[in-house]
């Protein structure tokens, strides 16, 4: 219970004391700025990661690193199991990363800044014409060389197991015409929604070789890819 307290407290110290930071960085990117202020972003968001899982105590696997292209586009498409695998992630991808969140987050003050400067895009999945908007975001930042995380499943699966892919999930990655990097994420929902508390517990992350849509032939292309994503993700797990 005390690493639990203690971690909380970091948590919400970092974002507060951070919040100066993030507040000068939206301001300079949009006085043009917005490329230099995006990296110095990502490291600091990855070095707040990074001690996060060091102060948990989990010991982390990470595998296929090197299956992440260097630069360009790129969809990540993972499972999400727990609020850990976005931690994880931030930390262990490598790239400045933005993911789809849902548009709840977006009313939580000081928190909301750092998702949208993280990258961040808030989907309102209860009105079909916004949501195509805020896909079509993450679609144009993914072809302007940016990466973005995808969790096809549409809800954390909660020691479930890996759900199936919700229809149309995939379509940020499809109509970005990007690589797409499959993204396996073990052990995080014990890490503390399991018993509602901080669980020293050994976590793996594994990226998977790079999926080209090109590669696949354009009818049912959207099922081929969700069955080779979903298979991916499947094997890695197990």
């Amino acid at each position: 219970m005390i690493k639990t307290v203690f971690l909380f407290v970091y948590v919400v110290s970092a974002v507060l004391f951070l919040f100066p930071i993030g507040i000068i960085s939206f301001i300079l990117s949009f006085l043009g700025l917005a490329k230099p202020m995006a990296a110095m972003i990502y490291r600091v968001a990855q070095g707040w990661a990074l001690l996060l899982i060091k102060m948990t105590g989990c010991p982390v696997t990470v595998t296929g690193r090197e299956n992440i292209p260097s630069s360009g586009g790129v969809c990540f498409v993972s499972n999400h199991s727990g609020i850990f695998d976005i931690v994880l992630l931030l930390a262990y991808c490598g790239r400045p990363i933005g993911f789809i969140a849902k548009k709840e987050l977006s009313l939580i003050p000081v928190f909301n800044l750092w998702i949208f400067l993280i990258g961040g895009l808030y989907i309102d999945r209860k009105n079909i014409r916004k949501a195509l908007r805020t896909i079509n975001k993450g679609v144009a930042r993914i072809k302007s060389g940016g990466c973005m995380i995808i969790f096809p499943e549409g809800r954390r699966s909660r020691g479930e197991g890996l759900l199936p892919f919700h229809p149309g999930s995939l379509k940020l990655a499809t109509q970005a015409a990007a690589p797409i990097v499959p993204a396996a994420v073990a052990g995080s929902y014990d890490v503390f929604e399991k018993n509602y508390r901080v669980t020293t517990t050994p976590v793996k992350v594994c990226f998977g070789e790079p999926i080209y849509t090109s590669d696949m032939p354009s009818e049912d292309r959207k099922q081929i890819l969700a069955d080779k994503i979903y298979g991916v993700i499947k094997e890695q797990l197990e």
